[in-house]
C-alpha cells in the first residue's frame, strides 16, 4: 500500500464506524470483496438512500469529479450512470436484480476496472432488525487485468469501505461525512 494509503485506510474506517470489511478471495483472475455495516434506519429508508447515489458517494471517485453527476435508477435495467462535460457520460453499472427494500444486484465494473477486460456484480443485502438494517455488500469481480486483477483487490475494498461509511452516515443523519 502507498504510504499515504494507510491513513486513508484508517480514515475510511473511522467514516465507517462499525463497517467490517475484508477482501474474501483474491487471484490474478479476479477477486471478491465484503463490506457490512449496522445503519440506525429502516430497510425502506436505507434503499431510498442507496438510490440517491451522488448523494454519498465519493466525488474524487467520479470520473467528473462530482458525485452529483452521478444517478443510479434503482430497478430492473436501470443505469448507474455518471454524466460528463459536453454530453459525454459513463455507463458504469447496470442494475440486474432489485428487490426494493432487500436486495440489489448490479453488473459492471467500477473506477479503473472499466479499462480492464472484467466484469463484476455487486450484490447489496439488506436485512432489518429491530428498527435497524444490516447493510452487506458484495463485489466479485473476474477477467483480465494487466498484472492481475487480484493485486487492486485491496484498493476496491477500501474505497468501497469508505462509500459505505458515507452511506451509513447519510442515512443517519443526513451528511455524507
Amino acid at each position: 500500500m502507498r504510504g499515504w494509503g494507510w491513513a486513508a485506510l484508517a480514515a475510511g474506517l473511522a467514516i465507517a464506524g462499525a463497517a467490517r470489511a475484508a477482501v474474501v478471495d483474491q487471484a490474478p483472475g479476479g477477486f471478491q470483496v465484503e463490506e457490512k455495516v449496522e445503519i440506525a434506519a429502516s430497510a425502506d429508508k436505507v434503499w431510498s438512500a442507496l438510490g440517491q447515489y451522488g448523494g454519498w458517494w465519493n466525488s474524487k471517485h467520479t470520473w467528473s469529479g462530482d458525485a452529483r453527476n452521478l444517478s443510479l435508477d434503482l430497478k430492473s435495467g436501470g443505469c448507474l450512470c455518471e454524466t460528463l462535460p459536453n454530453g459525454g457520460g459513463a455507463h458504469h453499472m447496470t442494475v440486474i436484480f432489485a428487490a426494493p427494500g432487500k436486495r440489489a444486484i448490479l453488473d459492471g465494473t467500477l473506477g479503473p476496472l472499466m479499462y480492464a477486460g472484467a466484469s463484476g456484480h455487486w450484490i447489496w443485502s439488506l436485512a432489518e432488525n429491530d428498527g435497524k438494517t444490516t447493510l452487506t455488500w458484495d463485489y466479485a469481480v473476474g477477467g483480465y487485468m494487466k498484472g492481475g486483477l487480484g493485486a487492486i483487490a485491496g484498493d476496491v475494498d477500501e474505497v468501497l469501505t469508505e462509500q459505505l461509511g458515507r452511506l451509513k452516515s447519510y442515512v443517519e443523519t443526513g451528511k455524507p461525512a
